[in-house]
């Protein structure tokens, strides 16, 4: 008996977690989008109000709204005038005390990470760590730059090397490039690897033939 409730456990075990997740995510969403329906009724006319409070008990429409608000954002800096009013949002911000160096830090954090130009989380490598001799999966985030680099003699690069189960928090390291092995799996099998603590290995490279 034990066997087989393992068994059903093991198939039913990620849809109910696939399932909770994004119920999470959309009830987030959802108190969100209320709180900005409770903000527009003090400020439309009371005739709007009863069309507001349809709108607030429609099941996942916060969802729709934010895909389609970041559809049209995406068009909208696609063009110059976009451009130029993106440039002068990110001017402005720049200006406020307090407020430009948390927006400036995670304009550069998000550039580096979702830019398609970029180089951060494109490799997969393994490095040495936390002692030598034992090594751990990693990913590259780019070079040392700055007053980092010019302390440093050789060619390092910088890696972020994540937790487990929970990739999203990890340390970043400054290693030398010639410690540093690269991985043919590619990121998202690495993530895989890494969240399943190693029971979930990617298939092995097929060797060149001689």
């Amino acid at each position: 008996m034990k066997k087989y409730i393992l068994t059903g456990l093991l198939v039913w075990l990620p849809l109910v977690i696939t399932i909770w997740v994004l119920k999470s995510v959309i009830g987030t969403l959802d108190d969100v989008f209320a709180w900005f329906i409770v903000v527009a009724q003090t400020v439309l006319p009371v005739s709007i109000h009863p069309v507001l409070a349809d709108l607030q008990r429609v099941p996942g429409l916060s969802v729709i709204i934010l895909v389609t608000a970041l559809w049209l954002t995406g068009v909208a800096v696609t063009n110059m005038v976009g451009q130029w009013l993106l440039n002068q949002s990110n001017r402005m911000f720049s200006h406020i005390p307090i407020v430009k160096s948390i927006y400036n830090s995670v304009r550069q954090v998000s550039d580096t990470l979702f830019s398609s130009s970029g180089q951060a989380f494109r490799e997969a490598v393994l490095v040495q760590y936390p002692r030598a001799g034992s090594w751990t999966i990693a990913f590259v985030t780019g070079r040392p730059t700055g007053e980092v680099a010019d302390k440093l003699i050789t060619e390092m690069v910088t890696v972020y090397v994540p937790t487990t189960p929970n990739p999203t928090s990890g340390f970043m390291l400054i290693v030398p490039r010639g410690e540093v092995m690269p991985l043919d799996m590619s990121v998202d099998e690495a993530l895989k690897y890494i969240i399943s603590m190693g029971v979930v290995a990617p298939p092995a490279a097929a060797k060149p033939q001689s």
